[in-house]
């Protein structure tokens, strides 16, 4: 007599584990490759923030170290217009001027007069659209009154000459012949910036 009544139900349970193994492990290789499907599209772009942000604390230790604006030190930041020292006088609300008014047709391109890091590209109250980059010796740079920036972002580098904006009348220089305010500020404070320009007519 054979004893093949048994047969059936072990074979019947070695499929199902069977199949339940082989899904169990091809959803696992599916996670993976995704995973490092994904970890290969951000490694790039957390490699390259890495290196910006590395870069751009060196940049600013480099330009701690070196020498603020001397006299006659600094490019104008638009060098074929005169020069005026309007520093000091009188504005609204009792405050006087501090920093210069450069004049030129709407439009005209603003160099950055230092090379340095840009610290806004934005808007205020009394400037309108500014600018400010941090350079040599962690003096402020301070642009104001443009039409429009150029291509920049905070945390960028720029170099002397490079283009920053353009002159307007914004802020409360609404109304007013276009030009741009420069102003520089050391420790927070401001400093007469026109000592510092070199003058394109002298």
């Amino acid at each position: 007599m054979r004893a093949d009544g048994n047969n059936p139900q072990p074979n019947s349970k070695i499929k199902p584990t069977f199949l339940r193994r082989i899904l169990s492990v091809f959803i696992k290789a599916v996670v993976l490759l995704m995973l490092l499907f994904v970890f290969d599209r951000l490694l790039p772009s957390i490699s390259q923030h890495t290196q910006s942000f590395v870069l751009a604390k060196w940049q600013q230790l480099s330009l701690l170290q070196q020498p603020r604006p001397t006299e006659n030190s600094l490019p104008s930041p638009l060098p074929t217009q005169h020069l005026t020292d309007t520093w000091g006088g009188a504005r609204s609300q009792g405050r006087t001027h501090e920093g210069i008014d450069i004049f030129a047709k709407r439009g005209t391109p603003i160099q950055a007069t230092t090379p340095g890091i840009v610290s806004k590209v934005g808007e205020n109250t009394l400037g309108g659209r500014v600018v400010v980059i941090i350079g040599p010796g962690a003096a402020g740079h301070y642009y104001a009154h443009l039409e429009d920036y150029a291509d920049i972002s905070p945390n960028d580098w720029v170099n002397a000459g490079d283009i920053i904006g353009y002159v307007g009348d914004s802020g409360n220089a609404k109304g007013t012949p276009p030009h741009v305010h420069y102003g520089i500020y050391i420790n927070g404070s401001a400093v007469n910036p026109y000592p510092l320009l070199q003058k394109p007519d002298s």
